[in-house]
Order: C-alpha cells, then structure tokens, then sequence
C-alpha cells in the first residue's frame, strides 16, 4: 500500500505495475520483521544506509519518513555528520544538505 506521497514517475510506475509495487512493499515489511531493531531505529539505519551509497531521493524519502516517526532534526542531521570520517566530507555535507532540504518550513505569519 501506499502510504507516503510518491513522486510523479514512481506514482506512474507503481499505477502500471501494481504487483511489483506490492511485493517491494511486503518485501521491505518483512525485513522490518526479521529481527529485533524497532522501526525508529531501523529508519535511522535505512537513512544511513542511504547516505552511505550516495541516493539524494532514498534520503530524502528516509528523512521524511523518520519526521513522521518524530525522529528530530538534530537526530538526523547527526547521521549525515556520523558519515564524514567514513565517507569524507563532501559526502557527508551532500547529505546533510539533502536533510535538511526537506525540513519542514516555518510559517513566516507564525513569529
């Protein structure tokens, strides 16, 4: 099932095949299943792991996911910085730029 909202090429791919969507959907549930790691933590796992092979969209995605887990800014933002003395710091500051793209904005009316 869907959850999350897709961007518009994987919303057009998931509507053409349908059943390859739902068995990556049961695949990724029974992963979660298959060991004792909460959903918070494996999220910020799967973010790591993200950051790590260098996939903006699969960042993107992880953190979004993680901010409605209320997995905090600062939480994620230390996975990025965890990445700069196994990745380098290009890659690491890649990342932590991906993450924080995706914050929420403030409403300017709000202050």
């Amino acid at each position: 099932m869907m959850s999350d909202k897709l961007p518009p090429f994987l919303e057009a791919v998931v509507q053409k095949y349908p059943q390859v969507w739902e068995a990556y959907s049961r695949l990724g549930e029974a992963c979660l299943a298959a060991g004792p790691l909460d959903e918070r933590t494996s999220r910020l796992v799967k973010l790591g792991i993200a950051v790590g092979a260098k996939l903006e969209g699969a960042v993107h995605s992880h953190a979004r996911r993680a901010r409605k887990l209320g997995i905090t800014e600062a939480e994620l933002e230390q996975v990025a910085l965890l990445a700069v003395t196994t990745l380098g710091w290009p890659a690491a500051m890649a990342a932590l730029s991906w993450i924080q793209e995706g914050q929420p904005q403030e409403d300017p009316s709000s202050t």
